[in-house]
This record gives structure tokens, sequence and C-alpha cells, in this order.
């Protein structure tokens, strides 16, 4: 925060406060002309106002609160970039990666500083670790079938993955579907965790400057019959013999690789559509699909276990 916003901020927060206080002495003092208790002639369907001081409870605990104000801004932040003399924070501000967030943290910790997420963090580890821990020496198809340790892997589902995958895990598009058995790289326990732990990035490179746009409509056809898709049979012979250059990655019979995250075009699944449209976007101009790693977000003992919920997700077909 610059020094302008710093002391404008200030000045608005102590200004605000003194003129509480301010306001605060000024309906105490007797300016009516009239004594305390008296009658103020004014009277309205019965009722007629009285010349009553503020209730001494009510002033007092106004007092308290503006002392109290000062207190907490003494203490802690609150006034621009004055950091509170107890040098708490809510977290460690400014951090733009994960590295920088940790070689905060450890530097926090040596400085002795009182960072709230931190020491959230910290607790949560100590009350939970073991927890996982215990989880991670079981096997993954054991855990698959343990009710309770597929509630929290759901939790950790939901608080990673969903974003992406949807709260069901049905995928939306460019998003893979985790409940069907159609897998880009695998769907057996070791796969699945080797793709949480390391991430993937699948890339479909574009086509149409290779085939052109008459090339990219005659392998699109190619590419739907293998589903049993109706086609235009000229099409899909004369794409037929483009469709080489895609057997590096799809195989000669267009069933996928896994090892290369190559999907599988003839079982009617598709990630990004399957209409005649979506196909040739995907031919014409290429993918990157993008998985990021989570290993260093969760750790392997939580994704040991995100592992079994995933991999019970399929399972359940």
């Amino acid at each position: 925060m610059s020094s302008f916003w710093s002391i404008f901020i200030s000045v608005i927060t102590l200004g605000t406060i003194l003129g509480c206080f301010l306001l605060l002495r000024w309906c105490l003092k007797n300016m009516t002309g009239v004594e305390e208790g008296d009658d103020m002639h004014h009277e309205f369907d019965g009722i007629v106002e009285i010349n009553n001081p503020l209730p001494r409870w009510w002033t007092i605990m106004f007092y308290v609160t503006i002392v109290w104000g000062i207190i907490y801004l003494a203490l802690y932040p609150g006034l621009g970039n004055f950091a509170g003399l107890l040098g708490w924070k809510s977290s460690n501000q400014d951090v733009q990666s994960l590295e920088e967030s940790r070689a905060a943290t450890k530097q926090a910790l040596e400085n002795g500083e009182l960072v709230e997420y931190d020491r959230q963090m910290q607790q949560a580890e100590e009350r939970f670790g073991p927890i996982f821990e215990a989880y991670a020496k079981r096997d993954v198809t054991d855990l698959a079938n343990d009710p309770e340790a597929l509630k929290v892997g759901q939790r950790l589902f939901l608080q990673n993955c969903a974003q992406c995958h949807g709260s069901d895990a049905r995928g939306m598009r460019g998003f893979p579907n985790l409940t069907d058995d159609a897998w880009l790289y695998g769907g057996n326990p070791e796969q699945i965790r080797t793709t949480l732990l390391q991430g993937r990035q699948g890339v479909m490179p574009g086509w149409i400057d290779s085939y052109g746009e008459k090339g990219i409509k005659e392998v699109v056809a190619y590419t739907l019959s293998l589903s049993g898709r109706k086609v235009d049979p000229e099409l899909a012979e004369a794409g037929k013999s483009r469709f080489a250059a895609c057997t590096a990655c799809h195989g000669q019979d267009g069933k996928g690789n896994y090892a290369m995250g190559a999907p599988n075009l003839t079982d009617n699944i598709w990630l990004y559509g399957g209409s005649e449209k979506a196909v040739t976007e995907t031919l014409t101009h290429g993918r990157n699909g993008v998985m990021p790693a989570w290993e260093k977000i969760l750790g392997e003992d939580k994704i040991h276990l995100l592992t079994a919920y995933v991999y019970s997700l399929s399972q359940e077909q």
C-alpha cells in the first residue's frame, strides 16, 4: 500500500473514532435550556417528552467500545501500513507461488511472527496428519471399499478437483468424466496416482496447415466413422489414408494410447465434443489440456486417499 493510501485510511479511521467520542460528549451536555427531568413541552398522542440524560450504562458501554477500538488498532494491523504492536497478520501477503508461500512461512517461523494462516495450517497438520498417514498405509483398492475413507476422499475432491471435473466428477467440455471407464492416461490405481502427483499435459496439434480444409473434412469423416457414425463414405475413405499421420498417437485402430494420453476414437466418448463441428475445430486448431500436479499442494498421503476416491468412482459403473 502506498504512503498516500496508508495515511488516508489512518486519518479516516482515527477521525471516525474521534468523531464518535466528540458526538458522545456533545450529547451528554444539556443544551436545551430545560432542567433535567423537566417537561420539554412536546406531546404527541398522549406521550410527553421529558429532558432525560443518556442512560449511564449506555454511555459507559460506548466509552468501552471506543477504548477497545483504539487498543485493537494498536495491537493488530488496521491503520494503513502499521503492522500492529503484536506483529500479527492474517497471512503472508504478496506471495505469488507455492514456493514463495513456503519460504515466507519458514521466514515467519524463524522470526517468531504471528501469522494466523500458518498457525491454523500447523494445527490442522497436527490434528489430521496422523489420520492421512494411517490411510496412506492401506492399499488403494482396500480404501476404495471403505465408506469412511471415501467420505474423506470426497471432501478432498470437492475442495480441489470439483472446479474442473464437477462436484459429481462427471466433467464438462475439456475436462474428463471420472465416473466412466474411458481414461486418457489409464484408470488403474497407480496410473491415477501418477496423474495426481505429477499432473498431465496433453497436446493435440492443429492440422490445417498440413491437410487444408478439404483434408480436414476427410479426416473428420473417417474419425467419426471409427465410432460407428454415419458419414460420407467417399470422404471417410479419403480420410483413412490421411489418418496414417494420426496413428503415431491414436494407434492404427484409433483406440488411443495411455502412454501419450491419446484418446480412444472408437468409443464415441469425446472430451471436447463429438459433433462434426467440434471434431473439425479440434483437428483444425488442435487442443492443449493441462492437469496440474498436486504433489506439492496436497502431499503424498492425501493424494493416496484421493486416488482411492477417484478410482472408486469408475468402479461403481
